[in-house]
């Protein structure tokens, strides 16, 4: 053989499938970890008080599950690129929820009855994106740029739809006569879950129809398109990567019942604090979105950042109250969403910096060093009440 003679080119066929292979790993691993998981469900799950094994376990669905979030994140931003904002961030936070609501009925559904679970969720989602993401991207970005300007009418109309939502379904509760707990007030838990839907409903109409132009980068505002978060373009059609969203999405559905047993048992087993199930279920759903807007952060695009943040607390408690209380209206789950008067404190502390934050044009390191001294407050008083 000519030593100057090349080998042979691999076929287009096959580097095709291996490109496929490689780019949609996430949900291949989830669909064989979920396969594994009902197969071997007995010998898995059935002693727990077996420790080396059920931390195996845990980091391996814990683990897959993430991989699959992040996945996810992927196909949602390719699908943001051939959508256009604000329809991209909606198709982010709408596919972070259904992996949040899934994570939350699983662990509603398993072990003893918690009822402030989805309200211990749902807060330590606002304190993680409020405080932590909104923080370390302010600051992410400042570090980098010294000041970002950001669209202020996008995260006035965001924030004046999270601050009437977390307070009437976080705080109200604690002031009416009878908790919208479905099974004492059934009335009242459809009732709330009627009006969440409503508030996010029509905050989609505005920033979808009316006033896209609120949720839009300001013009003049020269981002670093090499580190923007779509700057490397995603093959595959529009149909293909929804097609992709939808399968990536569902093993972390169906994974959720196994890693739920095992939360359940840690919490109860170990007498871990109760909020901790909670923050858990916010970490694994809210970790791809915080990449995304930090990503965004250091491309100098702080709108894209505000979007997809305070996107994924809206959308948090506006569908996740909707659903946890539907669940407890055909089960029976006794759920409880008022807040006690430590939280409700930190949370109406957080909604009034938010709101002088995001009161002017431009943000600055000092605005990202506050919202992360509170995030280290709210978790110092989790396990220091």
């Amino acid at each position: 053989m000519n030593q100057h003679e090349t080998a042979e080119p691999v076929p287009i066929e096959k580097q095709d499938l291996r490109s496929f292979l490689a780019s949609e790993a996430p949900a291949i691993a989830g669909m064989a970890s979920a396969l594994l998981a009902y197969i071997f469900e007995g010998p898995l799950f059935s002693d727990l008080n077996n420790y080396p094994l059920t931390i195996l376990l845990f980091i391996w669905l814990f683990g897959t599950m993430m991989w699959c979030a992040f996945g996810v994140v992927r196909h949602a931003d390719a699908v943001a690129v051939r959508l256009g904002e604000p329809y991209g961030t909606l198709v982010l936070t709408l596919s972070v929820i259904v992996i949040e609501v899934s994570l939350l009925a699983a662990i509603m559904l398993h072990g003893q009855n918690n009822p402030t679970l989805a309200r211990d969720a749902m807060f330590a989602t606002l304190m993680i994106v409020l405080n932590g993401m909104v923080g370390t991207a302010l600051l992410m970005g400042a570090l980098r740029y010294w000041e970002q300007e950001y669209n202020l009418e996008g995260a006035r109309a965001f924030l004046v739809v999270i601050a009437s939502l977390a307070v009437f379904a976080l705080i109200i509760p604690n002031y009416t006569k009878t908790e919208p707990d479905p099974s004492q007030a059934p009335f009242k838990a459809v009732l709330f879950a009627a009006i969440t839907i409503l508030f996010y409903l029509v905050f989609v109409v505005i920033q979808t129809l009316r006033h896209r132009a609120f949720f839009a980068e300001p013009k003049g505002n020269g981002h670093d398109a090499r580190l923007g978060p779509h700057h490397r373009s995603a093959n595959g059609s529009l149909g293909y990567h929804t097609l992709m969203l939808l399968l990536t999405i569902l093993p972390v559905v169906l994974l959720s019942e196994f890693l739920a047993i095992i939360v359940d048992f840690g919490i109860e087993d170990l007498a871990l604090p109760a909020p901790l199930g909670g923050i858990m279920i916010a970490i694994l759903v809210l970790s791809p979105e915080g990449l995304t807007a930090f990503h965004a952060a250091l491309a100098n695009q702080l709108q894209r950042a505000v979007n997809v943040c305070l996107g994924s607390a809206l959308a948090t408690i506006g569908l996740t109250i909707p659903a946890v209380l539907t669940i407890g209206l055909i089960t029976g789950y006794e759920v409880h969403l008022g807040l006690d008067e430590v939280q409700t404190v930190l949370l109406m502390l957080t909604l009034f910096v938010c709101a002088l934050t995001f009161g002017g044009a431009r943000t600055n390191v000092l605005q990202g060093i506050v919202h992360l001294l509170l995030f280290v407050v709210y978790v110092a008083l989790i396990f220091s009440p």
